[in-house]
């Protein structure tokens, strides 16, 4: 077994619980940057204070959280303005983006969290971590690029990158046209040991951010940063399992997951069994670009040891970890 080689989630050793109550929550985009919004830091700032009401009560109970956030629009942004600086400054690597606004957002999320502790006078330590997450080279998703990221663009400007730089963009109708870019499968959280003691310590962490940084493992067992971004659900679920989490929650724009969303039918899903959701998941039900990744996570996690998942919107906690009137709830 090389240095980096971990054991599969249904492999791992008891002893990675870390607690009773232990809750992995995964940030949607918008609780950081809402629609019509340029994504300032003062109005991410704004966003995030009034988004982590729930986190807070949640840690006044005495629940270990990890926390886990996306960065799309950040790291796209990002990407931007290194191709503004084109020919002034060095060329940063997707990979790289993805660990700078990893730690810019995770400064951003510890310091409310400290500050909103503070304010309750809870004493908790809070600790954002840079994570590697390591995926499989021979990724079929490295031949297909998915995974949306960035603003969106005019046509025009999104053909005039095309041609520049060989990217390559989707449409989404009546928004615009939007950088797709590859988004492997993650297969391994490289510092969970790290999560793990650091929650047993009491602390708060912030991980995962963006999904975490995708990494491959060498033939030496050494690391090496690879251009693609990883779904920040799916990393989610997964270092859920990997620290033996009681419960994996997805913080979205949305209350619960639904059936015919946006048609005349559409009805809200309330708590249902994991083999219930996978079939609502083939009959198409949930797109591959929103909730498709949120419910695939939520399945892996309960089967891979899981007490529940829940989809919630942002104001659904604390109660959504139990109440399927506040959420979807996804259990074995």
């Amino acid at each position: 077994m090389t240095r980096v080689s971990q054991p599969a989630p249904e492999e791992a050793p008891a002893e990675a619980t870390v607690s009773p109550s232990t809750a992995v929550l995964a940030l949607g985009g918008n609780a950081l940057i809402k629609p019509g919004q340029q994504g300032s830091i003062d109005e991410q700032l704004a966003n995030i204070r009034s988004s982590l009401r729930g986190i807070l009560d949640l840690l006044e109970r005495g629940w270990t959280v990890l926390l886990t956030h996306g960065n799309g629009p950040q790291v796209g942004q990002m990407l931007l303005m290194v191709e503004a600086a084109r020919g002034r400054v060095p060329e940063l690597p997707l990979g790289v983006c993805v660990a700078d606004t990893e730690g810019a957002l995770g400064y951003l999320l510890q310091q409310t969290i400290i500050n909103g502790l503070h304010a309750r006078r809870l004493w908790r330590n809070v600790v954002t971590l840079i994570t590697q997450v390591l995926v499989d080279a021979a990724d079929p998703a490295f031949q297909h690029a998915t995974k949306p990221i960035g603003p969106y663009l005019r046509r025009d400007e999104a053909a005039a990158f095309e041609q520049r730089r060989g990217w390559q963009f989707v449409e989404a109708p009546g928004r615009g046209w939007r950088r797709v870019v590859p988004s492997p499968r993650p297969r391994a959280i490289i510092e969970r040991e790290s999560i793990r003691r650091l929650l047993l310590g009491g602390d708060v962490v912030i991980a995962v951010g963006g999904g975490g940084i995708p990494v491959r493992e060498l033939a030496d067992g050494s690391l090496e940063g690879v251009d693609a971004v990883i779904d920040k659900d799916l990393a989610s679920s997964l270092v859920a399992r990997e620290i033996g989490a009681t419960h994996l929650a997805m913080l979205t724009g949305e209350e619960r997951a639904y059936l015919d969303y946006g048609t005349p039918a559409q009805r809200g899903l309330g708590e249902l069994r994991a083999d219930q959701a996978q079939a609502y998941l083939e009959a198409g039900h949930f797109p591959a670009g929103s909730m498709g990744p949120k419910v695939e996570a939520a399945i892996e996690f309960v089967r891979g040891g899981g007490r529940c998942a829940v989809i919630t919107g942002l104001g659904g906690l604390p109660e959504a970890l139990w109440d399927a009137r506040a959420a979807t709830l996804i259990r074995p």
